[in-house]
């Protein structure tokens, strides 16, 4: 079990380190002012779209924004809702970009939705499942091969969301230049600021791979002696 301990602290560490920077460089591009606010940002992206059934709301919490696909909401912390900024406009920019491809049937977010209900599942019993799998893996080996199939779920869930959010954010970006919502200088602060969160993503699905494939070795090792 110290395996998954170390690449619980290795990744956790990472993540750390990359919400800093995501916090950090958010609030020095929300110093950097335009003549929208992310509400405002929002709805005009969804009209350019025609995505007229779309609600923007205002949310709670920091860096809470999202699109829900079931309600069609785009969903804007405060600070975004409100904020007339450029890392504002990025983040109302990119939630929308999910809009946009829900409207489009974008593959790799159908895909995503459609293992909703499965990671869900998978989610609330997996880890109870894989330490049993672990403690009982001479005497029941298939207990631990079911909680493997159930962790690979939420794994290639994660792997899925990749493609997914960086599409979002290459929607958004390109909206922001072409309608000219954001100037060169402001710009590259979109990009950076996109780019940071794109890479939270990045290393929650390899977190997940990595400890995918420990509880696989595990599971090799334990057929090994048989």
């Amino acid at each position: 079990m110290a395996g998954i301990y170390l690449i619980f602290i290795v990744f956790a560490l990472i993540s750390w380190v990359i919400s800093a920077r995501l916090k950090s460089k958010f609030e020095r591009y929300s110093r950097m002012r335009i003549g929208m606010t992310g509400r405002e940002v929002a709805e005009k992206m969804l009209r350019d779209y025609g995505l007229t059934d779309v609600r923007v709301i205002s949310v709670e919490g920091m860096l809470t924004d999202h699109y829900n696909p079931a309600e069609k909401t785009v969903n804007l912390s405060r600070d975004v809702y409100y904020g007339a900024n450029i890392a504002a406009a990025a983040v109302a920019a990119h939630e929308c970009g999910h809009a946009v491809q829900h409207a489009q049937a974008y593959a790799w977010l159908q895909m995503r939705s459609a293992l909703v209900p499965v990671v869900s599942f998978a989610s609330k019993w997996v880890q109870w499942i894989l330490l049993a799998g672990i403690l009982l893996v001479q005497t029941f080996p298939q207990l631990l091969l079911a909680g493997i199939i159930l962790f690979a779920t939420t794994t290639l869930f994660s792997i899925i969301t990749l493609p997914v959010e960086v599409d979002a954010s290459r929607r958004a970006l390109a909206w922001l230049r072409t309608t000219g919502v954001s100037n060169v200088e402001t710009h590259e602060a979109a990009y950076d600021a996109l780019k940071t969160a794109a890479y939270t993503y990045f290393v929650a699905a390899l977190a997940s791979l990595a400890t995918l494939v420990y509880y696989i070795l595990i599971f090799m090792g334990a057929r090994s002696r048989d």
